[in-house]
């Protein structure tokens, strides 16, 4: 009896890599990846490995995916990048390294929300003080016209800028 044949469809495909990504599982990720897979392929909302394994706090395949080639400013259908995801769940270590590899620090999503926004919203004093003292523009204003330092004052977190000036 033979073993019928088992066969995937490219979204599928992709899928399970994402999936592998957003689990930490090195040893597949690096399989797809000797298999020829994109390291920037996405899935149906623009989710990419990347950006899916940084959300996921998973550092050592986030860095393994940069070191194949993955864009570290590659944006999700809402526009958002791995480094507005980690700012709003507060991954310094994870935004440390989108940085070194390349992030824009101020990319902003289709609703002008950029990374440091993200972290001040979400309560991320930490990450919105690294991103700060990494060059962030706390003055960008997003769609409803409202900056960093406008949503860190609603919030009562004005002393984040405490000696950042107006940009």
């Amino acid at each position: 009896m033979t073993q019928p044949e088992m066969s995937f469809t490219p979204e599928q495909i992709t899928a399970l890599f994402i999936d592998a990504a957003r689990n930490g599982e090195n040893d597949l990720v690096r399989q797809f990846l000797e298999a020829g897979m994109p390291a920037d392929c996405a899935d149906s909302r623009g989710y990419t490995p990347l950006i899916v394994a940084t959300y996921n706090d998973q550092l050592d395949t986030a860095r393994l995916l940069l070191d194949n080639g993955a864009d570290p400013n590659g944006v999700d259908a809402k526009g958002a990048t791995a480094l507005s995801g980690v700012a709003f769940k507060g991954y310094e270590a994870i935004a440390l390294l989108l940085l070194e590899r390349g992030a824009h620090i101020d990319q902003a999503n289709h609703a002008g929300r950029t990374p440091l926004m993200f972290a001040i919203m979400f309560g991320r004093q930490g990450i919105a003080r690294m991103l700060l003292e990494h060059g962030a523009n706390p003055d960008i204003r997003d769609a409803e016209g409202l900056s960093a330092r406008d949503l860190a004052h609603r919030q009562g977190l004005g002393s984040l800028f405490d000696g950042a000036t107006a940009q």
